[in-house]
């Protein structure tokens, strides 16, 4: 944005109103403000607004409109679209905003704006409480939510987006409302699934659940056990119960002949050590070497796939019907296939449970896949980015033959309109569209898997 005198003074009112900091391109600290989790993004916002709370939220979205800036709002920094920036927009950053408010009588959390998945869990733990939370513990919470939420307890507690209770949210005409199923309950029905579309979240409210133990497994095993490890698994969760979460990973290791990917499994479970040695039968009966295994803390297993910062990267997913042999056979070959001297990961999950049973009127399009393999590419060398987007593309496609055609929009990059269809439903997309238009006649918040107002 070229900043006229009328901006300029803009610019001038905002850093005297805001409670929070304003970078602008010429600003000390503006090129770390901009960074977010992929490091290929090199996006640069006219104006970056780091909000201290909600009434900056508001002050920020005013000054965008008043200067007609797109709006990009930016929580964890870590959606795969890399929507937290972009190139002449205003970023609203609620970096700050991250404090989480448990009420034990009510099994509620408030959760802010900015705040992460490890956030969360930490303030739920002396509790005795958690929801269904991202696989990593940086990934923000209210983006998480709001586009679905898949994580390691979804089976038993339900995507994160059923446990959703209520929105605090900036509109586009900078109002403050509350969705929940009393309040604008036609919004709050499109924020379940919609994600950033509508507004921004500056708080949440989610449903806590007791979790008074958490145990965790983790087996590796010798290369070439891949197809081995998928049919163990897939025996596990024929007659899992619903406390059972995990998933087959495949790691990028050394390049052959000194290594090659690695095959885990990983099982989490909501119960005991002793129960979970029991349900991982088929798992422990291949050769393996044992990793971290044990009761811990949910916030410890949180841990699991976090990664380093600054690496580059690029995720997909495909929803499947269900795990053939040949679907297996597949799903390895990509594991197999992974770069070499990267962090990247291939990650095959079981959904069903609470989340198949789940409320069906939530535009949800991937509640009924049984199974999600994520393909996910962590490099740090630029020149290995068309490698790694390779990969991605390949294993996704390879899976095409078993794809329900939904996707969970948080685990995609930009794939296009068609993609946000299969993520939302094409029969929930002209519903979000009004709703759109209600909340966002002239798509200010665009920055996002985008829903065009009619």
């Amino acid at each position: 944005m070229a900043f006229r005198s009328t901006a300029h003074s803009a610019l001038a009112a905002l850093r005297s109103d805001l409670a929070g900091e304003v970078f602008a391109p010429w600003d000390p600290g503006y090129d770390a403000a901009r960074a977010v989790f992929d490091a290929r993004d090199g996006r640069r916002p006219a104006v970056i607004a780091r909000c201290a709370d909600a009434a900056d939220v508001v002050r920020a979205v005013r000054f965008g409109r008043e200067l007609d800036l797109r709006i990009a709002v930016r929580g964890g920094g870590h959606g795969a679209a890399g929507t937290a920036a972009a190139d002449g927009a205003l970023v609203v950053d609620l970096s700050r905003m991250r404090r989480v408010t448990v009420d034990p009588v009510a099994g509620a959390a408030r959760v802010e704006g900015g705040a992460t998945t490890g956030d969360l869990d930490r303030a739920a733990l002396p509790y005795g409480l958690a929801t269904t939370g991202a696989r990593s513990r940086t990934t923000g919470v209210a983006g998480f939510v709001l586009g679905g939420g898949t994580g390691w307890l979804d089976r038993l507690f339900g995507p994160a987006v059923d446990n959703l209770l209520g929105v605090e949210l900036v509109t586009a005409d900078a109002e403050r409302v509350r969705a929940s199923a009393d309040e604008h309950p036609e919004l709050f029905w499109a924020l379940h699934g919609g994600g950033g579309n509508f507004g921004v979240a500056t708080a949440l409210t989610l449903r806590l659940h007791e979790l008074p133990r958490f145990s965790l497994a983790l087996l590796r095993y010798p290369p070439g056990y891949g197809a081995e490890v998928v049919r163990a698994f897939r025996e596990v969760f024929c007659t899992a119960p619903d406390e059972l979460g995990g998933a087959v990973l495949y790691q990028a290791g050394p390049p052959a002949p000194a290594g090659g990917p690695r095959c885990a499994a990983v099982l989490t479970h909501a119960g005991g050590t002793d129960r979970l040695r029991d349900l991982a039968g088929p798992l422990r009966a291949l050769p393996h070497a044992a990793g971290p295994a044990g009761d811990l803390p949910y916030t410890a297993a949180q841990r699991l796939l976090d990664t380093p910062p600054g690496l580059r990267h690029h995720r997909s997913a495909r929803c499947l019907t269900g795990l053939p042999q040949e679907a297996v056979d597949a799903f390895g070959a990509g594991g197999e296939g992974l770069p070499a001297a990267t962090c990247s990961r291939y990650l095959l999950f079981p959904q069903d449970g609470a989340v198949a049973a789940g409320p069906r009127g939530y535009p949800v399009a991937w509640r009924d896949a049984p199974w999600t393999a994520h393909p996910c590419a962590l490099w740090a060398d630029p020149a290995d980015d068309e490698r790694a987007l390779r990969w991605v593309r390949e294993a996704c496609a390879a899976l095409v033959p078993w794809s329900t055609g939904a996707v969970c929009l948080n685990l995609i990059g930009d794939e296009g309109p068609e993609r946000v269809r299969a993520g939302l439903g094409a029969g929930n997309l002209l519903r979000l569209e009004k709703v759109k238009r209600r909340y966002d006649p002239d798509n200010v918040f665009r920055c996002n898997h985008n829903i065009r107002p009619v």
